[in-house]
Formats: structure tokens, sequence, C-alpha cells
């Protein structure tokens, strides 16, 4: 299945240096992306003959089998009601397990299917999962880099070929996407979501969901979309994975919700709980998140699966002293699949026989899984055409769209002019690079972490493809290792810096530094690689620094000497054709920070859309909320991000003369405008967002917040109006009386570059 068209020249593509114009990536796009144009389809309950399909099958079958629909294992790790190792093919043959993990192949899938539909008494098939996270076999930049892109577009595109890749191989559900709000960049995995901003979030959840699920869930090549992790685990106290959570119910409903709900309105078949505890109770004992807000104010009808292990956790919480309390504990608050645990399989029988548990308990998780089941086709088509995956796995038009996803990653922080003439960036022709650094020719680390299937052997790394390009003008040396204090290698690589006209430093963290149980206490580059970039910027060559990082990073000598540095994260197969082409202006940088970089790390968690203080920062007056030892703004801001063109903006208009709550609480609006102009000398992508601040209101709002924004093209000397348009959706939030509405207030709003710029414009909206 083809994923979108392009021709190519296959040889370049898997080697050479990239061919692909800033003009003819442009051309897979369908016009500007804007997010306000982007409405999700409200989530479609299941039919009718599904619901009731999955009632009558329910009442065939013997409790036993309906808890054994609520347990999942990994495969080749199937335990039995007493806890003890069991046959994985006697527990599928009796139906005592409805989803297994992480098969090998296809022909693993095929045989599980077998055992259970062929053999067990209801022959209801498993549902089988894995971590496909950003890619399967071909593997795209990790989440929080394609979330730099601003094109929710892309990442469904990109999403949609991870499914038709895992399918192929059998696999029909993802434990993906993760849409957690993430504000403190030593929290591990910040690389997995879409940063900190609850807009862009819901972007991203409800494309990853769309494109994961494909539009029919029966579709041989949909995978069921699973939302994580439900809810607040980014707020992680400390940054300090599994850590506790406590935050209002304010903050919950404003920040941390939005990107779930928007996912299940796109109608994503299952959700997991998180690991954490949300206001003292953990997330997979929650009744008020689990089933008063996903079920009871958002309608969702699919169902809800643990995280790894954490039914038994509730023990290690506190909140059960025995796996028996857990199940009954994580079932009751509407947990419906066990992931891993066994405690579903060891204590639900005989908690409902005594009573514990009411049986319409376990009826309802297990009617829940069945809908999906249903809906995806399973029990007609339990099997997987093992040929599939011949002409699906790292298909061309997938690797071309991996090389898109990468460019459109990449965030040119900074560009400076050196001594007075032209930035390092792009590379002129002709020059002769030295190319340094522990992550320039290190397949492995490109790949990012949750790689899947993903292999080194697949990967171009930066040195082959500038290789490619430079043949003799390209001079290696890798200077030292990630994580270590050897300079063994310094004066290879000063000896490379001094013969060259430029030097290109490929730095950064491993990709084991991010992910789960990956926090860390330094936001720094590890190792001597610092040391060793200090010492290559005093040869006094221009020096262009390559970042590689799940997560922001603190920078503050770099920012303040390196003269060039772009954020490349984890970039995924096509690192090098990718960072080629920008390194040498054929591709012009367009990505957005959507995560704030910080100075130090004693300013996390850091975030843009802070709430004022009653001393807010005035440089005058030393008894402000401030620091003693450093600025509070952020190194670079949410949004930031540079490109090898100049783009100007008007000042930002209000278009509607007058505005009343009552009516923007029903179908009222307010339009804003501004014009755009690229006045460089290249054309250039442009993301033109819109900020809005509320003042006067019945709860303190924030500073700003990010309430629309429009990715453009313009070609050099072209204008552009951008039109924007806020209602209720946007503009509403949880009130002091727990209500969420438009309240009368001082309405502020910006059209900007990024989270800390623009001109403003104010209208007042009226009761």
């Amino acid at each position: 299945m083809r994923a979108h068209s392009l021709t190519i020249d296959r040889r370049r593509l898997f080697r050479g240096a990239a061919v692909l114009t800033l003009a003819g990536l442009l051309a897979f796009a369908v016009g500007a992306q804007s997010a306000q144009g982007q409405a999700t389809a409200p989530a479609k309950p299941f039919s009718a003959q599904v619901e009731k399909r999955a009632a009558e099958m329910r009442k065939k079958m013997t409790l036993e089998e309906k808890v054994g629909q609520l347990v999942q294992f990994p495969n080749g790790g199937t335990r039995g009601p007493d806890g003890k190792g069991i046959d994985q093919n006697e527990l599928l043959a009796r139906g005592g397990v409805g989803s297994l993990m992480s098969p090998s192949d296809a022909s693993a899938v095929n045989a599980f299917q077998k055992q259970a539909v062929e053999k067990s008494r209801m022959k209801i098939p498993v549902i089988v999962g894995t971590d496909v996270i950003h890619g399967f076999r071909t593997i795209f930049p990790v989440p929080l880099g394609l979330s730099a892109s601003w094109n929710p577009d892309l990442v469904e595109k990109t999403s949609r070929v991870a499914a038709v890749e895992a399918t192929s191989e059998g696999i029909r559900w993802t434990f993906s996407p993760m849409v957690d709000i993430a504000r403190d960049a030593r929290w591990g995995r910040i690389m997995e979501g879409a940063g900190e901003d609850p807009y862009l979030g819901a972007q991203f959840a409800a494309a990853a969901v769309r494109g994961y699920q494909g539009k029919d869930l029966s579709d041989p090549t949909s995978m069921i979309a699973c939302a994580k992790h439900f809810v607040g685990y980014g707020g992680a106290e400390s940054g300090r994975d599994y850590n506790l959570v406590d935050m209002s119910e304010r903050t919950l409903r404003d920040v941390y919700l939005p990107p779930f709900q928007a996912a299940a309105d796109a109608g994503a078949g299952s959700f997991m709980s998180a690991f954490s505890s949300l206001q003292g109770v953990p997330a997979s004992a929650n009744h008020h998140t689990l089933t008063d807000i996903l079920r009871g104010e958002w309608g969702f009808r699919g169902f809800v699966v643990s995280d790894w292990d954490s039914v038994n956790e509730l023990i290690n919480h506190g909140v059960a002293l025995d796996g028996e309390t857990a199940a009954r504990k994580a079932v009751t608050a509407g947990v419906d699949m066990d992931m891993g645990s066994g405690r579903y399989g060891e204590n639900l029988v005989k908690l409902v026989r005594s009573g514990k548990v009411p049986e319409r308990v376990v009826d309802e998780a297990v009617e829940r899984i069945l809908r999906v089941k249903i809906a995806m086709g399973l029990f007609e088509h339990p099997y997987t055409d093992e040929t599939r995956r011949q002409t699906v796995l790292f298909a061309p038009e997938h690797v071309a769209l991996a090389r898109r996803a990468a460019v459109e990653s990449f965030v040119l922080l900074k560009n400076d002019p050196i001594a007075g003439g032209a930035p390092a960036l792009p590379i002129a022709e002709g020059k002769t690079v030295a190319l340094i650094g522990p992550l320039a020719d290190n397949a492995g680390e490109m790949l990012g972490v949750w790689e899947c299937r993903g292999r080194d052997s697949d990967v171009i790394t930066l040195r082959q493809s500038l290789a490619d390009r430079l043949k003799d003008k390209l001079i290696y040396a890798k200077g030292t290792e990630i994580e270590t204090d050897s300079e063994a290698g310094f004066s290879g690589a000063l000896e490379a810096a001094n013969r060259a006209d430029v030097v290109v430093m490929a730095l950064g963290e491993t990709r084991r530094m991010t992910g789960e149980a990956a926090s860390r206490t330094k936001l720094v580059l590890p190792g001597n690689q610092l040391k060793l970039l200090q010492a290559v910027a005093a040869t006094g060559k221009p020096v262009v620094l390559v970042l590689f990082s799940g997560r922001p990073l603190a920078l503050p000598w770099e920012a303040a000497h390196i003269p060039s540095i772009l954020e490349a994260w984890y970039p995924g197969d096509q690192a090098g054709p990718a960072l080629a082409s920008t390194l040498f202006g054929e591709t012009n940088p367009a990505g957005k920070l959507t995560v704030s970089f910080p100075r130090a790390v004693g300013q996390e968690p850091l975030y843009y859309s802070i709430m004022n203080t009653g001393r807010p920062v005035n440089p005058g007056n030393p008894y402000v909320t401030r620091y003693i030892d450093e600025l509070t703004t952020a190194q670079f801001p949410f949004g930031w991000g540079l490109s090898y063109t100049k783009f100007d903006y008007s000042a930002t208009k209000i278009t509607t003369t007058a505005a009343r709550a009552k009516d923007l609480n029903t179908t009222g609006a307010i339009t804003i405008e501004a014009t755009i102009t690229n006045s460089g000398a290249r054309p250039g992508e442009e993301i033109a967002q819109l900020y809005i601040r509320e003042r006067g209101t019945s709860v303190v709002r924030p500073v700003r917040e990010l309430k629309g924004y429009q990715k453009i093209l313009l070609k050099v000397g072209e204008s552009r109006l951008v039109k924007f348009t806020l209602t209720k959706k946007e503009l509403s939030f949880w009130n002091i009386d727990s209500k969420q509405t438009v309240e009368p207030c001082e309405l502020t709003v910006w059209v900007a570059p990024h989270s800390d710029g623009g001109q403003p414009a104010q209208i007042t909206i009226a009761p």
C-alpha cells in the first residue's frame, strides 16, 4: 500500500546525498497546514450491529471465558489462574487470554490465532499488540521531533505507514500515541510525545489515531491506536519517571486532558492507564478519570488496558495489600484489560463468585473488548497474509516519507553571521568540511528508542551522506565517545578542524538517555563533548553544531559561542540524506520547537504558558518571581525556529468589532489576521502562531496560550494574509464554578513567529 506518490531514484534514495528540493518536499503537501482548518470528526460509537453482536457473544460465555478476555500476556510469558507458568497454546485453547504482545512475525501470530479460533469453545481471536511508536521497520523521527514539524498531516502519514508495515506482521494494535503533556525536560519520556502545549498536543493526538486506524477498522491494514498514559503521567514530580503526580482539577482539565479527548474524538479504540498516581489515586484504580470522565463525559466506547504490571503495582502504591484487592480496585475503576501482571486471571473469577466484584463489571469490560475485536473484522479474518510483508516492509515510498519527515523535524536554533559576513549555514559549495563527533557515523543512535523492527543497517548516517556528496573535501574525526572522559581523540579532531573551511560537530545524548526510565538531573552534553566543542571552536573555524537529543538540553555556552545550531533530535533511517540537504541549503529548515529549551536545569519544569503572579518579573525590583543567578526565560522558547530566509510580521489586527461571552458560548466568533512577508533571499515555510491572553477572569489564566497556527510557503518577496477564528473551543476554560465556559474578559491576541514574539491587539469580551 502506497503512503503517497513519489518518483525517486532508488540508488540515491538509499545511499546518496539528498536530492529533494524544498519545492519537491512541498509537492507532498496540499496547501498550507492550518490547525484551525483540521476539524476532527466526532467519535462514532460502534454500530448497533457491533454492539448487539458483542452483547450476544458475552451472554454465551462462561465466567472463566469472560475473565480470559481481560488478560494480556507477553508472547511466551503466559501464566494460568494459579499464577504459575502455563503452556501458551493450552491457555489459548481454553480461552484464557484475550491478547498477546510482541510476536516475532506473522507466522507466529497466525499460530496464536489458530489455537484461539480453532480450539477454544467461543472461537474468539486474540488481539496482538506491541509498541509501534515512530515506525515499525521504516523508522521516522522520534515523536518529539515529528511534532517540531507542526504538521499533523505528516504525522497521520507516518502513522499510516507504521500501521501498514506492522499489520503485515499480524500486529493489529499499537501502544501509541503517547499524548501526555510534558513540561519537564528531566523526564525521559518527553521524547515520546508532542511537547508542552495542550492545543498542539491535541492536533497530533488526533492525527496519529487517524493514521494508525485508517478509515475502517476492518481494513487489514488498520491498527488500533492506544492513547496513553491516562492521565497526568507527564507531570511526574521532579521529572522522575513513575513518580507521583499532584495537580488541581483545573490544570487536569485545561492542560492534561485535551490531547486525550482529541484522541477519543478521533475514534481511538483503546486507552492505556498510567503507572503514576494522580491526586493520591493511582491511575489504574482511578474511577474519576477512567469512568466519570472517559466514559461518562466523553462517551468512550472502546477499552482500557493497564500499563505493564500497573495493576499489580497498586500494592506498591499502598492502596492494595494483595493481588486480589489490586484486581478488584482496577477493574471496578474501569481498567478492562490487565497487561502482564496476571492479577485478573488469578483473582477475578473468585471475586465475582464471592460477590466482591459485580459480574456486570466484568460483563461491561468484556463487551468493550469484544466490540473492538468485532469492528476490526478479526472474527471473519483472524489470519495475516504472510506474503504482504515482502512488499511493504521498508518500501521505497516509506523511506522517502521518512526523509521528508526528518527534514521537517529539524529546528534551526541559531544561525548568526560570522565576522560580519554570511552565516555558516547553509554551507557553500566547494568548502572543505570537517565532520567531528561521536554521532556523525553512529547508525543505531539515529533510530532513537522504541525503534521496533528498525535496523541499524537501514540507516544512512551523516558521514555517509557527506562522503557521497563531498568526496575528498570531507575530513572525518570521531573526536570522542558520547560518554567518556578520555581525550585520546581530541588531537585528531583539532587537526581535522584546522584543515577545513567549516566544521560540523555531531554531538548529543545516547538514545538510551531518553524514553522510559531515563530521567536525568543534568541536561548538558554528556561526557566531555562540550570540552571537545570548546577546543574546536578555539581554532577560529566556523562551527555548526548538529544536536541529537530526545529532550531539550541546557546549552548556555553553546548558545553564546557557537554561531549555528541545528536540533536534529533522533531523525530515523534517513538521518544522513535529510541532514545533508538541510546543511547545504537544498531544503530550508522550517521546524519550530514544541518544548522550551532551558538555560539551566534549575528552571525545570519550564513552559511558556505560565500563570502570572502578583509579582511578575521587573528588572528594577528584586522582590519579584525570579532567580538570583539566572534569567527566568527560556534559552529557546516554545515555537522558536529560524529559517535561511527572513519573515516579517505586520501588526496583529482583530477584525471583529464587538464580542460578548453570551454569544461566544454558543455560535459567536472573533476573527484575527496579520500579514507575513518573506523579506529574505530564499523561498521558505513559516509557521504563523496565534496566541491569546485573558484577563479579568474568575481564575488566573496563562500569560499566553497557543490557539491556532498556519504553516505557509512564501516565495521571495511574497506576502500572505493569515486569518484565524476564535470560538468557544479556543476561548473557554475550567472556571471558578468548575464549568467549561467563555467568560467576560480583556482579550489580548498575538500573531507571532514564536511564543515570545508578535505585536498584540486587544478586544473586550462583554458579558
